[in-house]
């Protein structure tokens, strides 16, 4: 009998599969990253617990193109920093993709908000722009020039936030308690340069970081880095607290709740 390629798999060719995955080279990406001061009140509300806000009310748009052989690939997202007990990262309400591999894997693996989007970033001597947009709307657009070299920071590890779930098959709630996951990102940075510019952030129903105004710019950067990333579920989490919280997900929230008509297949 010929193959049947939705049968299981062997044994052997999940070792493999797994082996080939482990000892990916070093992929560069190309990236624009603006981080700006927003309004405190505003960070505390878009935090489920047990997130807490941070001592500085930052937001950070993390716009690049990824070289990926066969198949470029952009990524981006917006985050506001955060703190899990002792230790302090970044939680992404929103991480744009270009393709659905990048998106699956996220999603189901780590529990990242990443969507299908349009991710650009564009360079003309020293002229940047960079910009995230889904439904037709930039809804974040980086513009300014390259004001000159940075030095090369020491590479280094930071934390992101994502909460992992499944909705409940009822509609109501999670079919278990979600998890908090930490995923660490080691990261080497081998050119990075200033940019003077803004950060323009329009109004989309579907993406409203249009509520994350920006107060005061603390930097916009472009550079070139290779990141690596581990993640490990830290706890459970009250679903009751997360409810409120998982909109964020979905650009229309009622999905999850819509099942099949009765018979249908």
């Amino acid at each position: 009998m010929a193959r049947v390629r939705y049968g299981a798999r062997t044994d052997a060719e999940i070792t493999a599969a797994r082996a080939k995955s482990s000892k990916l080279p070093d992929i560069w990406s190309t990236g624009v990253v603006a981080v700006w001061e927003t309004d405190p009140d505003v960070v505390a509300a878009v935090l489920p617990p047990p997130l807490k806000p941070t001592e500085r009310p930052l937001v950070r748009a993390n716009i690049s193109q990824v070289d990926l052989p066969g198949y470029p690939l952009g990524a981006g997202s917006v985050a506001v920093a955060a703190a899990h007990g002792g230790q302090e990262g970044w939680y992404p309400l929103v991480m744009p993709m270009t393709l659905e591999r990048a998106l699956i894997g996220g999603r189901e693996v780590f529990g990242e908000p990443k969507k299908l989007g349009e991710v650009v970033v564009e360079r003309d001597g020293l002229v940047v722009r960079a910009s995230l947009a889904r439904h037709g709307i930039a809804f974040v657009e980086v513009r300014g020039a390259v004001s000159g070299p940075l030095p090369l920071p020491e590479p280094a590890e930071k934390t992101d936030f994502y909460f992992k779930f499944l909705p409940a098959v009822d509609g109501t709630g999670f079919d278990a308690d979600p998890v908090l996951v930490h995923c660490v990102r080691g990261e080497k940075v081998r050119k990075l340069e200033r940019i003077t510019g803004d950060v323009v952030l329009r109004e989309s129903m579907y993406d409203p970081v249009a509520d994350l105004p920006v107060r005061r710019i603390v930097e916009i950067t472009i550079g070139e880095k290779t990141t690596d990333q581990k993640g490990r579920v830290v706890e459970r989490v009250s679903a009751e607290a997360l409810l409120p919280y998982i909109h964020q997900r979905y650009d229309d929230p009622q999905q999850i709740l819509d099942g099949p008509p009765e018979g249908s297949v």
